[in-house]
């Protein structure tokens, strides 16, 4: 059956889509592991330009205490909202966190980091739009699959209100946690989007439900270290602020006991996925798009591995932060695109 116009585009920029994700990921982690959340103090401009500055001298005057002023306000209105959900403590204690007061010094590297972040984040946030407006092609057809995508326009933007949250409150650790794994949603969202596109007028499969039960026990475990592993950035960054930036080589030994939860949980990823893999061999043939991505799967686990070991012996060098992050984020993708061709695959596979 040909696929109509309107309907390849919708694929090919869901698909581009899905891969401005991945890259605003591992732009996020970059910005995470370098503290450089705050080198744009305000938005949607950078200290008031379009362009931001690269030394001091371009900076307005008195922006410390102008910028200092707008996140008060933000907390503000944030400590706010969790009176109304009932979060009295916790509100108190952002209205009383005197941490906010004390403005960032300008420092360019860390404004620019965060200003091509902002520049992904945008980009990406347009081609989520477009991805929504071309799934009405499929209106007909899945009416899932434009509902999924206006869906994910709604979510990426309250997720950029939660990530100016995540820069501008220090108290608050499990918003980061949030953060991330609204992060997941989004992408799972575009990779069901993509799919169901896909496969629109392909047969269901019959496979073995063993294989739908270990995949999805794969995809929960993945969840639960990427949310491991925000908790232990958490722990880190904590431990940083202790030591004021300094004796890198002690922040693991200081993190506790989430580190070690984090590592044993890593084992039982890869231990899971090895028994996934078994029952995938021995329900599809190997060139089925089911053993490409377990294979694929496992190389990204291979590389989360060594990423993992160069943090814990080489003192968190934040450019091995941000790829654990990315590949960690491959992995569960790759698993819910797994899960999804076990239902109706894009192309054939199942053993005679």
């Amino acid at each position: 059956m040909r696929t109509s116009r309107s309907k390849t585009r919708f694929q090919r920029i869901n698909l581009a889509t899905i891969i401005l994700l991945f890259i605003l990921i591992l732009a996020g982690g970059v910005v995470r592991s370098t503290g450089s959340g705050m080198g744009c103090p305000d938005w949607p401009k950078c200290f008031g330009r379009y362009i931001p500055p690269t030394n001091s001298s371009e900076l307005p005057k008195d922006y410390k205490s102008k910028y200092v002023a707008g996140n008060v306000a933000k907390n503000q209105r944030f400590a706010h909202t969790l009176d109304v959900f009932g979060y009295s403590d916790l509100a108190k204690r952002i209205r009383e966190d005197k941490s906010i007061l004390v403005p960032e010094e300008f420092n360019a590297a860390k404004t620019w980091t965060e200003y091509v972040n902002r520049l992904i984040g945008e980009i990406t946030g347009i081609f989520c739009v477009l991805t929504a407006i071309f799934a009405f092609s499929y209106r007909k057809e899945n009416k899932l699959i434009p509902f999924l995508a206006v869906l994910n326009v709604v979510l990426i933007g309250f997720q950029a209100w939660l990530g100016s949250i995540v820069v501008s409150t220090n108290l608050v650790s499990w918003i980061v946690t949030v953060h991330m794994v609204l992060a997941l949603v989004i992408i799972a969202l575009s990779i069901v989007t993509y799919h169901l596109a896909k496969v629109d007028g392909r047969p269901k499969l019959s496979t073995n439900p063993l294989v739908h039960i270990v995949t999805l026990l794969a995809l929960i475990v993945s969840v639960m270290q990427i949310a491991f592993g925000s908790e232990v950035r958490e722990k880190i960054d904590a431990v940083a602020e202790h030591f004021q930036g300094g004796y890198r080589d002690n922040w693991i030994a200081n993190a506790g006991s989430i580190f070690t939860q984090h590592r044993d949980v890593a084992i039982l990823v890869l231990v899971i996925n090895v028994v996934l893999y078994a029952l995938v061999r021995r329900t599809f043939n190997r060139h089925s798009i089911q053993q490409q991505i377990m294979s694929f799967t496992f190389l990204m686990i291979m590389l989360q591995i060594v990423t993992g070991i160069i943090l814990s012996y080489w003192a968190l060098p934040p450019y091995a932060q941000a790829i654990h992050l990315l590949l960690a984020t491959l992995v569960f993708s790759a698993q819910v695109y797994l899960m999804l061709n076990l239902y109706r695959s894009v192309k054939g596979g199942l053993h005679a």
